[in-house]
């Protein structure tokens, strides 16, 4: 999928960030050569031993600092606005409960901080949307590592207490007939500053 089109979406998704920054659902850890050198550490949380074990060897290939650890998007090891940034990478439509794991994120981004995001998301066409809510509610998540895709998570960060930037909407792949996982996001998002 990367050499496919994705690979250029995780660069435009991490273009620009610098600091401290966490990564959720970090899997293989394909999106780790694409931070940029102004990022001066990344903490990387996976719960799955073997991609964890996967995105080892590709975090010794970084550019940047990456620590990988043993952990879920809805209990964070990470102190209160620990990072300058958050990066969901295709993870949210797999986490059990969106709200949890997107109050975490907000959290530990500090405050004026940013979340970026990747995710593929509910289809904004009414037959699409409806076929989507259809397998999403028998096999879809069973055969797919818990993937849900009909979740709207442009709402849901908006919900957590983010506000949206900027966010662009597109299909991939963008083939003839628009599959249940076609319809994607990725955008930036920020935690508003404190007064």
């Amino acid at each position: 999928m990367d050499r496919g089109g994705v690979a250029e979406h995780r660069r435009r998704l991490l273009a620009g960030l610098s600091g401290s920054v966490i990564e959720v659902g970090a899997g293989n850890g394909l999106n780790f050569a694409h931070y940029p050198v102004e990022v001066s550490r990344v903490l990387a949380v996976e719960p799955e031993r073997h991609l964890r074990a996967i995105a080892q060897r590709n975090a010794e290939r970084a550019r940047v600092p990456i620590e990988l650890v043993d952990g879920v998007a809805e209990q964070l090891p990470a102190g209160n606005g620990d990072f300058d940034a958050a990066v969901a990478s295709l993870v949210l439509c797999s986490v059990p409960d969106q709200q949890p794991a997107l109050a975490e994120l907000y959290r530990v981004v500090r405050p004026g901080g940013q979340l970026r995001f990747f995710e593929h998301v509910r289809a904004g066409t009414p037959t699409l949307a409806r076929i989507q809510q259809l397998l999403d509610a028998t096999v879809w998540p069973l055969f797919l590592g818990g993937c849900h895709a009909s979740r709207d998570t442009a709402a849901a960060i908006v919900k957590a207490g983010f506000q949206i930037e900027r966010v662009e909407r597109f299909r991939f792949p963008d083939g003839p007939v628009a599959l249940p996982s076609s319809p994607h996001i990725l955008g930036v998002a920020s935690r508003p500053s404190t007064s």
